[in-house]
């Protein structure tokens, strides 16, 4: 409760450059446990007609999904306004940002938590931020800090961004400039998520890594 008494809607106020519809193939190296994955290739569908959003990242073994995530919703002065997130495995999880009454209602019954202002899912924070980015890069500095309430399947916190910095990295497509940034797990559990956005293409994520 003191966390969201004292939260900020990241970019109040300010410009945001939500991205055109686009689609982005990756490469994917991972492992669960002590097994590597083989054959396994990701791919983000992002689609926007400028008021509504549709977006969904797969990861691939030839041409079946093995596990996904779907964000769909709004488009609006606040950039991003997700209204329903779900994550399927072998069975589908989904989380509704009720809008009109603040609050997220989770699928698998767990309580109800308050929507704070410029909440977003953990599909469509990769895209917020991007478009926040975009939208005024200096206002992100190395070192800057931007929380954002996240909401998952069965829960929603607030996930901080440290912008880490400019560096030069190599991905199939090319040699690109990017703006890394990261979030450090809470708890034992909890992800770590590390994004390379690329200024020359919008700021979209070139790199994501999830551990």
């Amino acid at each position: 409760e003191a966390e969201a008494s004292s939260y900020v809607a990241p970019g109040a106020g300010q410009d945001k450059k939500v991205h055109a519809s686009v689609r982005l193939d990756f490469e994917l190296l991972g492992q669960r446990g002590v097994q590597p994955w083989k054959g396994v290739f990701g791919e983000l569908l992002w689609l926007q007609d400028g008021s509504q959003y549709n977006a969904r990242l797969a990861l691939k073994v030839m041409w079946k999904t093995i596990r996904s995530q779907t964000s769909v919703g709004r488009i609006d002065a606040g950039g991003i306004a997700p209204e329903r997130f779900s994550e399927t495995r072998k069975s589908e999880l989904a989380s509704h940002l009720v809008r009109g009454e603040g609050k997220v209602v989770f699928s698998n019954n767990a309580p109800n938590v308050p929507l704070l202002p410029g909440g977003q899912d953990r599909l469509s924070v990769v895209m917020q931020l991007g478009a926040l980015m975009a939208g005024d890069p200096a206002r992100y500095p190395e070192g800057s800090r931007i929380p954002i309430q996240t909401v998952g399947p069965r829960e929603a916190g607030i996930w901080t961004f440290l912008v880490e910095g400019n560096e030069r990295i190599e991905v199939p497509l090319g040699q690109y400039e990017v703006q890394r940034l990261s979030r450090t797990p809470r708890n034992e559990y909890d992800y770590k998520l590390e994004l390379w956005l690329a200024p020359e293409v919008g700021y979209l994520p070139v790199r994501i890594k999830l551990t």
